[in-house]
């Protein structure tokens, strides 16, 4: 299995691209924008995308969403709590940032993650965890055998994520991520929405969100 990344969009969000071992197999997190870099990444590398999976649904994640499953034909994943924000502008952001110039719309995720837990995806197996604050809906995918996690906007390097948009809140983002994040063993990489890639015992050692965590 292989992690490919590009960043794209004005702020600078990551798109992850998770290959497997069967013929280049795909799955797509978070097509933020910049649809035709995500397909020149696609095509260049030979990849077969085989599903979208969405960490949330802020605008700035789903910009190239619409695009690239109409040219790829492939399932959209998403958490159910926020199953209207692909189809409102309000709920995903992007009416109310006046700096993002066009509203971010899609058509409704083709499957919704019913129960948290372990999944699997043809050949990928994950467990996801939801850790809500950043947004009602945001969640964690954990890959334990390969030793990594697509995090969203949870947490960052030396940070976490935003608790003041709607939906948001602190409290229950920190207690997420010390129930979800800290508990995994401390080499445990965690790829983030926003940023470079940084590590469980990293996150607690110097993270000043994370004071008092022990791991």
């Amino acid at each position: 299995m292989e992690m490919y990344a590009i960043t794209v969009g004005p702020i600078q969000e990551n798109c992850y691209f998770l290959i497997g071992d069967h013929e280049n197999d795909t799955i797509i997190f978070d097509p933020g924008e910049q649809a035709e870099d995500i397909i020149a990444a696609i095509e260049e590398n030979a990849l077969h995308p085989i599903a979208i999976v969405l960490t949330h649904a802020h605008y700035d994640h789903i910009g190239a969403l619409e695009t690239i499953r109409e040219k790829y034909d492939v399932p959209v994943y998403q958490n159910p709590i926020e199953r209207e924000w692909l189809l409102d502008p309000q709920l995903n952001g992007s009416a109310r940032n006046p700096n993002v110039p066009d509203v971010r719309l899609a058509k409704e995720a083709d499957v919704f993650f019913e129960e948290m837990g372990s999944y699997e995806i043809g050949e990928f197996r994950f467990e996801m965890q939801h850790i809500p604050g950043h947004s009602p809906g945001s969640t964690v995918f954990i890959y334990r055998e390969n030793g990594f996690a697509i995090v969203g906007d949870v947490i960052f390097k030396g940070s976490v994520g935003r608790s003041d948009l709607p939906g948001g809140s602190h409290e229950t983002l920190i207690e997420g991520i010390q129930k979800y994040i800290v508990t995994l063993p401390g080499e445990t990489v965690l790829f983030p929405g926003h940023g470079d890639p940084t590590t469980v015992r990293e996150e607690i050692y110097s993270n000043p969100y994370l004071n008092g965590a022990t791991r």
